[in-house]
């Protein structure tokens, strides 16, 4: 199965990732997309980072009713921080029927050479690449393992949700009805 892995924290997931997500599962090659969900981002300190747990469990419900999507915790028992090119090698190692693929927003293009064995990524994965709002030109646009997949520009981050939930601002719309449901139950962000 050819297999598209969207990589991030998911802090909370919101409906800017299920629209990605959904996209890369109906509009290219890729037969299932992976939301692999990251404990610690290398490149980013959060100090409000839910539990690696919780964050699993939101982005299961939001996608349970959708079978091209599935959420693995496969970064849990890694290393920490774990980098990119590890969770690959581990998946393939794990799943040798998939072929994996990763998907990219284009504001991570542009810094993608300063990823931890960057070449390995693009020559043994490529990379599934998705517009995002001031991306910045990158030299790697014209490699042959890149493909950039026309996708609704999204603008929507998990930290305007984190700020409006503390602000005690509406995040209807922003996120699925359950995962809104399981944040305000469970009291998170505030």
């Amino acid at each position: 199965m050819n297999v598209g892995l969207f990589f991030g924290s998911f802090n909370p997931i919101h409906v800017g990732h299920l629209i990605i997500a959904n996209t890369m599962a109906t509009a290219t090659d890729l037969e299932q997309v992976w939301f692999v969900v990251s404990p610690q981002n290398p490149f980013k300190k959060n100090k409000s980072l839910l539990h690696e747990f919780d964050r699993l469990d939101m982005v299961e419900r939001a996608i349970a009713d959708n079978a091209r999507l599935k959420a693995t915790d496969i970064e849990f028992s890694m290393p920490r921080p774990s980098y990119t090119i590890d969770t690959l090698t581990r998946l393939s190692e794990k799943f040798p029927q998939h072929t994996f693929r990763l998907i990219i927003g284009g504001d991570n293009l542009a810094q993608f050479p300063n990823w931890k064995n960057h070449e390995q990524i693009l020559e043994y994965y490529g990379l599934y690449v998705y517009p995002r709002p001031n991306s910045e030109a990158s030299p790697l646009e014209q490699h042959p393992n890149i493909k950039f997949i026309p996708a609704p520009l999204l603008d929507i981050s998990a930290t305007f949700i984190r700020e409006s939930l503390k602000a005690n601002r509406s995040i209807r719309y922003l996120v699925p009805e359950v995962v809104e449901e399981m944040i305000e139950r469970k009291k998170y962000y505030f």
